[in-house]
Formats: structure tokens, C-alpha cells, sequence
């Protein structure tokens, strides 16, 4: 704005979390120097606003009450709940505007900080941008509920999240299960929804409960004690730093069999992050464990990829013993991977008591898939062409039999330093059913440092650019590859869904 322009200013103040004197010197100079101190408030007429700043205000301000219309979403208003709230946000806003017009200044109040969950942002979006704007932060109810917990939020690497408590359930579920540190905002109406997802991700037993922090009243206690019916708007649930913390009382162990994806974190759920993060031991190929951020207090035990049922046995003895121990593999652990083995050993004496679950993980054929088009979009079948679990015979009778039913080819671990023959003799099987132009998909270290995502035709397959990192997926007589975008640069592959009538 000009400094020739004779509007007001307008002020954002954060009065922190509920205890006058957490205010900042600021909030008070802004505040005993404004013309006009605004606040919100519910029909009642009562603003925790305004209480907190009351010793701050002048017989000579000007006060705007800005009333809400609704406090829940039932309404009359023909635009429901959100319009309702947006034909008061215009009104109150157009309410500030005349006293700026006017050239005087104002303050609107906010508990805990003003851009933080806070109503001042709608008046903030709609008149920064046509008069001076200062916003002056405050101490947020996540730092107060920290502060009266006595408790660390996060340290060194981990990650705190901070949710509303109006998420669905669900949603809420796989946030908590997937970070180290949470606050959960907006309690009252939507605890028993927040204690429901802290138990099914759970998380319950670490849950703490804060009781409007900092004010009178203050209250804190472990959330699973918490009687639903007395929780106001005014509190949250905390999940704290997971650091030093004490271990869990030994009860029955578990072993959860985690698909890590082909790569990374991107391609990791929610739900095995969570499983990740609350194991108290990782077990897996030592590629794997490395790709898994290290906790305190988490024991890692990597191994050679050669001994499957070596490491399945291990796993279920540490949970024999009590621990809860995450076995990982990549991909999906049920798909040539980690899970099999597991069952396998935990199917015998004296492993038959020990809980065991699979959590899916996104695989390599679709991850490839996805980088190419949509490759799978019609029937395919998944083969591995490592003969050291099976005879040669036996894939090669499969990949006839697929390869005559027409059905797109996923092939996994098609070669190694060991193995150099087998995709060329795959190729020579599978051109007795498909034309030398079938397309096909060299997907290597999907979603890795090293990507790379190759179309080729199958006549032009080189065993010699073939190796363990990569998967083939091999189309149908149905299968397309067509060129696409600015000058044909782009090529994608797709099976169609409809199959042509004999």
C-alpha cells in the first residue's frame, strides 16, 4: 500500500494459548494502540478472546463482536453450513472495512496464533490484500499442550503432525499410524472418532489428553481414561516424541510381514509406516532393513538374501520372547517374497501361537505398469524365472500355457550374475504365440535412484540389458504401444479392457 493512503491498519493478534501473561510484548503494544479490537464469540456473547486480553483494553475502544451464526453444522441457511459461514465471513469482513476506510486501526484477536486454526484467517483473506496487514504470532495450544505435559514433541528426525479431529475416522486412523508425533486439534464432539483411530492405529496407550492448557481448569491425563463426555472443544490429544520413551510391558509378540514397495518412501502405506515406526525389532535382507528410517531403541537384524527360513525362524523366536518384530521385503511381501516364508515356518512346532500378519505393499509390476501406461489393464499372469526354487521345466511349461491363453506377462527376476539364459530362452518360448512387435516394458529399479523405464519390441529383447533389478512385463496380441503428446515424443503402452469376440 502507498504511505500517502490514509486507511487503517489492519492486525492479526495471536493472545497464545489462554494465559494472559503467555501474550507477547507485541500483541500488547498492538492492542493498546488499535481503535478498534474485534473478537469472535458464539450467541452467548462470551469471547475466551477477549477475556484473555481484557486487562489490555481501553474505555475508549472501539469493540466489533463478531458473532457466529452457527457453532455446529445443523442450519437453516439454503446454503447449509458453509453458507451460513460464509455470508457471516463477507459481513464481518465488510464490518472491518468501514473502520478502515475510515482510516482507523484493528485489532482482531485470536486465541493461540492468528493463522494457526483460526478464524482470523478469513478476515485476513479477504482484506490483506487492500489494506496494510501485520500479523502477530502467538503461542499455538500445541506448544501449551506440550509445555503442560513436561513432555518432548519431537526430536532429531521425527515428524509431528498435527490433525483436525473433524477427519473421518479413517483418515485420521492412517495419519496417526503413519507419524511419530501427533496433536489432534478440535476434540469435544469428535473425541470418541479421535479415540477410535488412536486405538485402531495403535497408538492409544501412548495418547495423552490436555484440558484447555494453560487456563484455569487445566487438565491432563492418559486419553484412554478420558470420560467422552466431558471433553470441551477447548483440549487435544498428543501422541509424543517416541524418543526415551518406555518400553512397552512385554505381553504376547507378533510378527508383521511388511511390503516396502519397490522404492523409497513414496511408495510406502501409511499402515506400514506405522508398523515400521512401533516395531521393537527389524528383520530382513539387509538391502531392505537399510531402506528403513533407524528409531531408538528399534533393533535392527539384516541378513543375506539366501536364507529365507533362516530369517522367518528368527523372527518368530524374538516374538515368542515377546517382542514386536517387523519382517520387511520389497514390493509386496506375498509375491515371491518374505510372507511365504513365514507362514511357511510359522505353520510348524512351536510357532503355531505366534501371531502373524501381512501388510500389503505396492508391487513391481505395478509400479513398472504404472510408468509405462497401463500395460495390465486386461488378464496377465505373474511368473518368476529364477529356477532356484523350481525347475526350468516347470516355468517353461507355464510360460507356454500363459502365453497361449494370450494373457500379458508379468516376469520377475528374470536374471542375475548367475543366471544369464533364461530371458533369452523365455523369448524364444513366448515368439511361438506372439509377433516379433509385441511390446514390452524393461522396468529396472522403479521408483529408485537409478529408474529407468525402456519400451522394446520382443523380437529386440537383449538378455545382455536384463539383470535382478529388472521386470518384464510382456504384452498381449491386444496390447498397444502408441505414440503420444508434442511431436509423438512419448510412447505408452495400454491392454485394452474389452477382448475382441472370436
Amino acid at each position: 500500500m502507498s504511505e500517502q493512503q490514509t486507511t487503517g491498519r489492519l492486525y492479526g493478534v495471536g493472545l497464545g494459548p489462554g494465559d494472559p501473561s503467555l501474550m507477547t510484548v507485541r500483541a500488547v503494544e498492538v492492542i493498546a494502540s488499535a481503535d478498534v479490537v474485534a473478537y469472535h464469540s458464539a450467541r452467548h456473547g462470551r469471547s475466551i478472546a477477549r477475556s484473555i486480553a481484557e486487562r489490555h483494553l481501553r474505555a475508549d475502544h472501539i469493540e466489533e463482536r463478531l458473532v457466529y451464526p452457527v457453532t455446529v453444522e445443523t442450519t437453516d441457511h439454503p446454503g447449509g453450513y458453509r453458507g451460513a459461514m460464509e455470508e457471516f465471513y463477507e459481513e464481518a469482513a465488510a464490518r472491518l472495512s468501514a473502520h478502515l476506510d475510515a482510516g482507523r486501526s484493528v485489532a482482531v484477536l485470536a486465541e493461540g496464533d492468528p493463522l494457526f486454526y483460526s478464524s482470523y484467517m478469513h478476515m485476513h483473506k479477504r482484506l490483506s490484500d487492500r489494506y496494510p496487514t501485520e500479523v502477530v504470532p502467538g503461542v499455538t495450544s500445541v506448544s501449551a499442550a506440550a509445555a503442560a505435559l513436561g513432555s518432548p514433541l519431537v526430536e532429531g528426525e521425527e515428524v509431528l503432525t498435527i490433525l483436525p479431529g473433524t477427519l473421518p475416522e479413517e483418515e485420521l486412523t492412517a495419519r496417526l499410524a503413519s507419524t511419530d508425533s501427533a496433536v489432534v486439534m478440535k476434540l469435544g464432539r469428535t473425541f470418541p472418532a479421535v479415540r477410535g483411530a488412536l486405538e485402531r492405529a495403535g497408538r492409544l496407550a501412548d495418547a495423552r489428553y490436555v484440558e484447555r492448557a494453560t487456563m484455569a481448569g487445566q487438565r491432563t491425563e492418559p486419553l484412554a481414561e478420558v470420560d467422552p463426555e466431558s471433553v470441551p472443544y477447548f483440549s487435544v490429544a498428543v501422541l509424543p516424541s517416541r524418543v526415551d520413551a518406555a518400553p512397552a510391558p512385554c505381553g504376547q509378540g507378533e510378527v508383521v510381514v511388511v511390503g516396502l514397495g519397490p522404492a523409497g518412501p513414496l511408495w510406502l502405506t501409511p499402515e506400514a509406516r506405522g508398523e515400521l515406526a512401533a516395531a521393537d525389532d527389524l528383520v530382513g535382507y539387509s538391502t531392505y532393513v537399510d531402506r528403513v528410517p533407524a528409531r531408538p531403541g528399534q533393533r535392527r537384524h539384516p541378513s543375506d538374501n539366501k536364507v529365507e527360513s533362516e530369517r522367518a525362524e528368527f523372527a518368530l523366536d524374538l516374538a515368542r520372547q515377546g517382542r514386536r518384530v517387523a519382517v520387511v521385503s520389497s514390493g509386496d511381501p506375498g509375491v515371491f517374497a518374505m510372507a511365504t516364508a513365514v507362514l511357511e515356518v510359522a505353520s510348524e512346532d512351536p510357532y503355531r501361537e505366534v501371531p502373524v500378519r501381512v501388510l500389503p505393499g505396492m508391487t513391481a509390476a505395478h509400479a513398472a505398469a504404472s510408468r509405462a501406461g497401463a500395460p495390465l489393464g486386461h488378464d496377465y499372469a505373474v511368473i518368476s524365472l529364477s529356477d532356484r526354487l523350481k525347475p526350468w521345466e516347470v516355468i517353461a511349461e507355464r510360460l507356454r500355457s500363459a502365453a497361449a491363453a494370450d494373457l500379458v506377462l508379468a516376469l520377475y527376476n528374470p536374471g542375475s550374475c548367475s543366471r544369464l539364459w533364461q530371458v533369452g530362452k523365455a523369448r524364444e518360448l513366448l515368439l511361438e504365440h506372439r509377433t516379433p512387435d509385441t511390446p514390452v516394458v524393461l522396468g529396472r529399479d522403479v521408483g529408485g535412484p537409478e529408474e529407468s523405464v525402456r519400451i522394446v519390441r520382443l523380437g529386440d529383447l537383449d538378455p545382455a540389458e536384463v539383470d535382478m533389478r529388472t521386470i518384464l512385463l510382456v504384452g498381449s496380441t491386444q496390447t498397444r504401444a502408441v505414440r503420444r503428446g508434442e511431436g509423438g515424443g512419448e510412447e505408452v503402452v495400454w491392454t485394452p479392457r474389452r477382448y475382441p469376440e472370436r
